[in-house]
C-alpha cells in the first residue's frame, strides 16, 4: 500500500467550525490508524478574505483538540510561482488556453444563457481563438473535455459519473494574475504527495474538475473520500442559529477536548453501538468503511451527556488544572494550592456537566461572600435547631483531625444526642456553609473547606439565624 499521507486543508476567512474540525479528524484518525502522515495546509489565496485573526483561531482550535499535524503548517500565499508555473505547463500542452473575454462580456454571455433556458457555462470564444490579443489582460481557462465521463471511486459515496459536457472551462489564472483553488489544490496534493483527500461531500462537485486537471499534469489521482455534512436539528445545514458552530466557543462553554474529539468523530462514523471511545481507541478502530453516507445530526443534548462522562471519569489533578481558567473568568482568586482544589473538583465532578457549571457549583469553596436567604433560614434555622447546631460546632472545633471520618463522627454524636436524622442537622449545616440546599456530601465540603472557614460559617448562621427567622416571608 502506498504511504498514507492525509492532510486538512482549512481557508482562514472565520473560525474552525464543527465541520471543519470533524473534516480535520477525520484525516487524523486515518493518518494515525495507517501509520502515515498528517499534512496541514491553510488555503489563504483569498487575500480579500484570509486574516491573520483566523489563522491563529484555526490552530489554537487544532491544538486545543490535540490534533497534532506533521507537516506545515504550508501556506498557499507562499506557494504562487508552483501554481503559475503548472498553469504555463497547461498552456504549453494545450490543456488551457487564454481568455481574453470582459467580466461585461462575460456577464452579457452569462444572461443570454439564463434568458435561453441554458446552463449558464462560458461559451468557450477564445478556445478557439487562434491569436493573442496585443496588450489585453487574459484569465487561463482549463480545456475540459465536451464528450464521454469523468468519474469518481468515492471511498464512502462509491461510484460517481459526472458527464463532461456539463463541465465548465473553468478559470485556473485570474486575469489580476491570481491562481483559483482548483489548481492550487491539485498542485499543492500532488507536489505533498497527498495519498487520500478527505473532505466534506459539499466539494464533490469539484473532484471532476480536479481529476481532469490531475490527468493533464500527469500526476496519479490520490484516492477520495467525501463525508457527508452536519446537519442542525431541523435537517439544514449547520449555522449559528441552532448554537455555537465555532470549536473555541465550545472550549470557552467548558468541554473538554477529548469529549468534543469523541462526539465529533461518532457525528457520521460508528462502531458497533459504542459510544465512548478513547483517543486510541479512535485510532485503532477508525476506518472509512464505518463512515456513513447520510448526513450527522447535531445533537446539543448529546454532546453536554458525553462532556459530563468525560468529567466524571477525569482525575481530579487534571481537571483541576483545566478549571483553572474558568475560575478566573468568574472573577475568583485561582486557589495555588492545586492539590487542594483537586479535593474541591472531585467532590462536584459527578454533578456538572461543563467545566462552567462545575465553578458555578463550586462558588461556596471559592468565596466566603456567602448569603443565606431569609427565605431558607426560617425553614432550616428554627429556634429549635440552634441548640444541635450550636453543639454540633463545639464537638467540631474541639476536633484534632479535620478529616471526613472524625466530621462525620462530630454529626452522629449530635444526632444521638438530640434525637435527629442526619437530614434535620445536615440542611442548616448546609445552609450555612454554602448559602444553599443543595450540595455535594456535607461531610466531603465540610473537609474541603477546611476547619476555620467551617466554624466561621456556622458562626455566621448562628448569629444571623434569630434576625433572619423573623424576616416576613418574601424579604430578603
Amino acid at each position: 500500500m502506498t504511504a498514507v499521507r492525509t492532510r486538512f486543508a482549512p481557508s482562514p476567512t472565520g473560525y474552525l467550525h464543527l465541520g471543519g474540525a470533524r473534516t480535520a479528524l477525520f484525516n487524523y484518525l486515518f493518518a494515525r490508524h495507517n501509520h502515515g502522515q498528517f499534512v496541514l495546509r491553510i488555503e489563504d489565496t483569498d487575500r480579500e478574505r484570509s486574516t491573520e485573526e483566523s489563522i491563529r483561531a484555526i490552530l489554537d482550535a487544532l491544538t486545543w483538540l490535540k490534533l497534532e499535524w506533521d507537516e506545515g503548517p504550508y501556506y498557499q500565499s507562499q506557494r504562487l510561482s508552483l501554481y503559475i508555473e503548472h498553469a504555463e505547463r497547461l498552456l504549453q500542452t494545450g490543456h488551457a488556453y487564454r481568455c481574453y473575454c470582459t467580466q461585461e462580456e462575460l456577464e452579457a454571455k452569462r444572461e443570454a444563457a439564463l434568458k435561453a433556458g441554458r446552463k449558464p457555462m462560458y461559451d468557450r470564444t477564445c478556445r478557439v481563438r487562434t491569436e493573442a490579443v496585443p496588450n489585453r489582460p487574459y484569465a487561463i481557462r482549463f480545456k475540459a473535455p465536451t464528450e464521454g465521463t469523468t468519474v469518481v471511486e468515492d471511498l464512502v459515496k462509491g461510484h460517481v459519473a459526472f458527464e463532461n459536457s456539463e463541465l465548465d472551462d473553468l478559470i485556473i489564472v485570474r486575469s489580476d494574475g491570481s491562481p483559483t483553488y482548483n489548481l492550487c489544490v491539485v498542485v499543492d496534493d500532488a507536489t505533498m504527495r497527498i495519498s487520500h483527500v478527505i473532505r466534506g461531500d459539499d466539494h464533490l462537485t469539484n473532484t471532476p474538475k480536479q481529476i481532469l486537471i490531475y490527468r493533464a499534469l500527469g500526476y496519479p489521482l490520490p484516492a477520495f473520500a467525501h463525508v457527508p455534512q452536519i446537519l442542525g436539528p431541523d435537517r439544514t445545514r449547520l449555522s449559528k442559529r441552532h448554537g455555537a458552530t465555532s470549536v473555541l466557543a465550545y472550549r470557552d462553554m467548558g468541554y473538554l477536548p477529548d469529549a468534543l474529539v469523541n462526539y465529533l468523530a461518532r457525528l457520521g462514523w460508528s462502531y458497533g453501538d459504542q459510544e465512548i471511545f478513547t483517543r486510541e481507541e479512535l485510532i485503532e478502530k477508525f476506518t472509512l468503511e464505518h463512515v456513513g453516507k447520510s448526513a450527522g445530526v447535531y445533537n446539543a443534548e448529546k454532546l453536554e451527556w458525553l462532556n459530563f462522562q468525560y468529567l466524571k471519569a477525569s482525575p481530579p489533578e487534571a481537571l483541576a488544572e483545566a478549571v483553572k481558567p474558568f475560575i478566573a473568568a468568574k472573577g475568583y482568586p485561582v486557589p495555588g494550592d492545586t492539590a487542594w482544589l483537586a479535593k474541591m473538583v472531585a467532590t462536584l465532578q459527578e454533578r456538572a456537566k461543563t467545566l462552567v457549571e462545575l465553578v458555578e457549583l463550586g462558588r461556596f469553596y471559592l468565596t466566603d461572600d456567602i448569603a443565606i436567604p431569609a427565605d431558607l433560614a426560617r425553614k432550616f434555622l428554627k429556634p429549635e435547631i440552634l441548640p444541635a447546631l450550636t453543639e454540633l460546632r463545639q464537638l467540631l472545633a474541639a476536633l484534632d483531625s479535620w478529616t471526613v471520618s472524625s466530621i462525620q463522627a462530630a454529626f452522629e454524636q449530635v444526632m444521638q444526642t438530640f434525637h435527629l436524622g442526619l437530614g434535620k442537622i445536615a440542611q442548616p449545616v448546609r445552609l450555612a456553609v454554602t448559602g444553599g440546599t443543595v450540595s455535594p456530601g456535607i461531610f466531603e465540603v465540610l473537609d474541603v473547606l477546611g476547619k476555620e472557614r467551617t466554624l466561621a460559617r456556622i458562626d455566621r448562621a448562628l448569629e444571623l439565624a434569630p434576625q433572619l427567622a423573623s424576616t416576613p416571608a418574601g424579604a430578603t
